[in-house]
């Protein structure tokens, strides 16, 4: 490793000379730092797709040279730059070391032709650590002592970030094939990244100490999640494929006579029959009338999303267009989101198509992108493409979050409507593009029921916090045998705690009555928890978007201090209150549920039964049941039953209040289905328990909104056993009327 041989102070940070080439380091807040290395004497004046904006806030910082070393300063993290061997080292403010760079390599080589470097950043790192994010890799929860490779797969998801459960994490700013090591040596445990084409080295070190700060960092640094609509949030129904105008507006009826709750029914593929693949059109001898098929919909209260992909048939209008005016990516059939006109013309025929006849929302499949090359293809023909950026070896994992932005930038140019985009893909700071992440086209057993676990956690640790699965699996089983049908209802029930609730898959059809009445049963319970459920899941909305939140969350976010909890792949909280333990083996009465150490202890959800954290236990499993538990202290708003997520405001709201501890709880409410809120138009209402009076104050409401309900009734539950437990509406302790004004409800015993 060269020496540096000079270091600078500039208004940004510190610019170090380091024969041939240069080290900067950016203080970007008191907790993130910008690393940059050019093997040359200055740096490529090149914008990042991830990062958009990267000062976050004025940062006081020091630099002092001591002996060989130069240590810069912030409140929170010290930095320490070794002039011998031009490496750096992150300390937390009271001097415990968190990262420190060992090595680090940029090796000239041609890749298509093309003269870049491949390069490696190798760390030392701590023996107890345990390691997470890197987006979605089913069946891996930590990888220490793991290597995992970042590129786009059909059921693999590549997100350069890295979070440690030492409280930090590493944003990788490139976009190539990527691959991240962990192993122990005889200098100690190492973390290396390596990259297939660069110009320069290029990372962020965020330190937290909290992972939920370490992803709302992230997030102010490559853009806030907005909100979705709120009937994203209920539940979706999907099948590969309705067929038919008639057989999918007849499945929505069937839904509302049998009187079970949805919000989205999706249309996939194929629609486009006669006029080619991907051709922005429906075929009339199959939907003879798609602006009736949507107002119909729409007349039941349910949102439509249509499958839309980045490829096209030759013979179809678009890819002429397109092709015409170099839009398309030479040797593939996808368009070139890396062009601006490109994306422009791209959401013109989607709004021309869909938008102008109503149809809400948009799946954009296969946005690897798939191009032919089969789904476990590692060299796929965009990687031999050319964009407009450059090479497709250097966006390689870039497809999905540039087209995310056509429809996204798209839409809200034209429409206050809130965008919600599905995608099979996802990359850093796609969470900006209101877009929803499913895991792939999985099978269905029980093995892949439990390797989707972690794979979503680590999803949502990422920084991306909206994901769901193909509940049952795409290549879907029987729902006539027994077998299959109890995996569905496990899935299902994982499913409803998970940020999107949705059904799909092929081969047979998913809808509840498919599976028999007392399956249905049970799948409709889970429905209606759901929706009763929605204040409190539309409140963590907010938090998303406002504080850069996690609904999905590993248990590591929450008790990091715990390592009994770094490797437990199949238990997560389900925001701040409720921790979800899945079922994933047939024929189990029970399962093993570990319970962290938290004042005042936990809950059981269906039985109310109060039970001391820091111990596992054996939790009832009926298959009627998921093993739900509450933190004490929490506070849950649950609305009345809902055929749909706007049927009737959440009025009363029943505030379940698990007693054992203090905390609290804002409850969130806006008009729903626009941004109105971003100027301003919404309330809250913020909710404390305080354990040491044994008092609930429901606080002073601030803001509002059109259509707001200016008076409200809470009915108060002191949860208990065998009280305030489960989905029905449970008998109130108390009852408060509330315009707004503070209230302070004594516990009475």
């Amino acid at each position: 490793m060269p020496k540096v041989e000079s270091f600078e102070e500039k208004p940004y940070g510190v610019l170090f000379n380091v024969p041939p080439g240069r080290l900067e380091l950016q203080v970007c807040a008191d907790n993130v730092f910008h690393v940059v290395y050019s093997p040359t004497s200055s740096f490529p004046e090149v914008r990042s797709l991830i990062v958009i904006e990267p000062s976050l806030e004025p940062a006081k910082w020091t630099v002092r040279k001591k002996g060989s070393m130069v240590i810069i300063n912030t409140k929170e993290v010290q930095v320490r730059v070794n002039l011998e061997e031009g490496t750096l080292a992150f300390y937390d403010s009271s001097g415990g070391l968190l990262l420190k760079e060992l090595d680090r390599r940029m090796v000239p080589v041609e890749v298509l032709e093309e003269r870049v470097y491949q390069i490696e950043q190798s760390f030392l790192i701590s023996e107890g650590e345990a390691l997470y994010g890197l987006g979605q890799h089913p069946g891996i929860l930590n990888y220490k002592g793991r290597t995992v490779t970042l590129i786009q797969r059909n059921t693999e998801v590549a997100i350069p970030l890295l979070v440690s459960s030492k409280g930090y994490g590493i944003l990788w700013d490139n976009y190539s094939m990527t691959r991240v090591s962990s192993f122990k040596d005889e200098e100690g445990d190492k973390l290396t990244w390596w990259s297939e084409v660069a110009d320069i080295i290029n990372y962020y070190f965020i330190y937290g100490p909290d992972l939920d700060r370490v992803i709302a960092s992230y997030r102010r640094l490559t853009g806030p999640s907005p909100m979705l609509p709120k009937w994203a949030y209920g539940f979706w129904q999907s099948k590969e494929r309705y067929r038919t105008q008639e057989e999918l507006v007849n499945t929505a009826r069937e839904f509302r006579r049998r009187k079970i709750p949805i919000d989205v029914i999706i249309q996939d593929w194929k629609y486009w029959g006669k006029y080619g693949w991907n051709a922005f059109k429906f075929d009339e001898d199959l939907y003879p009338d798609p602006v009736e098929m949507v107002r119909e919909l729409h007349s039941m209260h349910l949102h439509v999303m249509i499958s839309i992909w980045p490829t096209f048939d030759p013979e179809t209008d678009v890819f002429k267009e397109m092709y015409q005016k170099g839009y398309i990516c030479p040797g593939t059939r996808c368009y070139d989101p890396f062009n601006e006109n490109a994306r422009a013309l791209y959401w013109k025929y989607i709004k021309e198509a869909f938008f102008d006849i109503g149809i809400d929302a948009w799946w954009l499949d296969a946005t690897e992108p798939e191009t032919g090359a089969g789904w476990a293809s590692f060299y796929t023909p965009f990687h031999s493409t050319k964009t407009a950026m450059g090479p497709g070896a250097h966006y390689l994992n870039t497809y999905s979050l540039m087209t995310t932005r056509a429809v996204y930038e798209g839409q809200r140019a034209i429409s206050n409507k809130r965008v919600l985009i599905l995608t099979r893909s996802s990359f850093a700071g796609q969470q900006r593009y209101a877009a929803v992440t499913w895991s792939g086209d999985i099978p269905h057993d029980w093995g892949i029921l439990k390797e989707q676990i972690p794979a979503g956690l680590n999803f949502c640790l990422s920084g991306v916090p909206y994901w769901t699965t193909d509940i049952g699996g795409f290549f879907s089983g029987d729902p006539k045998t027994e077998s299959y049908r109890e995996v569905f209802i496990r899935w299902f029930q994982w499913g409803a705690f998970c940020p999107i609730f949705r059904v799909h898959g092929t081969i047979h059809a998913k809808e509840p009555w498919e599976f028999g009445p007392e399956a249905e049963e049970i799948l409709v319970k889970y429905i209606d928890l759901r929706y009763r459920l929605l204040p409190y899941i539309y409140s963590l909305a907010w938090k998303v978007t406002s504080e850069g939140y996690t609904i999905m969350r590993a248990l590591v976010m929450d008790f990091k201090d715990d390592p009994r909890v770094f490797n437990i792949d199949d238990q997560f909280m389900f925001g701040p209150a409720i921790m979800v333990s899945p079922i994933t083996l047939p024929k189990v009465p029970s399962r093993k549920v570990y319970l962290p150490k938290t004042p005042g202890g936990w809950y059981d959800f269906w039985t109310g039964k109060r039970l001391e954290g820091g111990q596992v236990i054996d939790a009832p499993a009926p298959l009627e049941i998921i093993p739900l538990h509450v933190r004490a202290g929490s506070i849950i708003p649950m609305g009345p039953f809902l055929q749909y997520s706007d049927e009737k405001p959440a009025d009363p709201i029943e505030l379940r209040v698990y007693r054992g501890a203090s905390g609290s709880f804002i409850i969130y409410e806006d008009e729903g289905d626009n941004y109105n809120y971003e100027r301003g138009a919404y309330a809250t209402i913020p909710l404390e328990w305080n354990e040491e009076k044994q008092e609930l104050i429901i606080g002073k409401r601030r803001g509002s909104f059109p259509g707001m309900l200016m008076e409200r009734t809470f009915h108060i539950v002191w949860v208990r056993e065998g009280h305030g437990i489960g989905l029905e509406v449970s008998d109130p302790d108390e009852i408060v009327r509330y315009n707004g004004d503070p209230i302070t409800i004594k516990y009475g015993g």
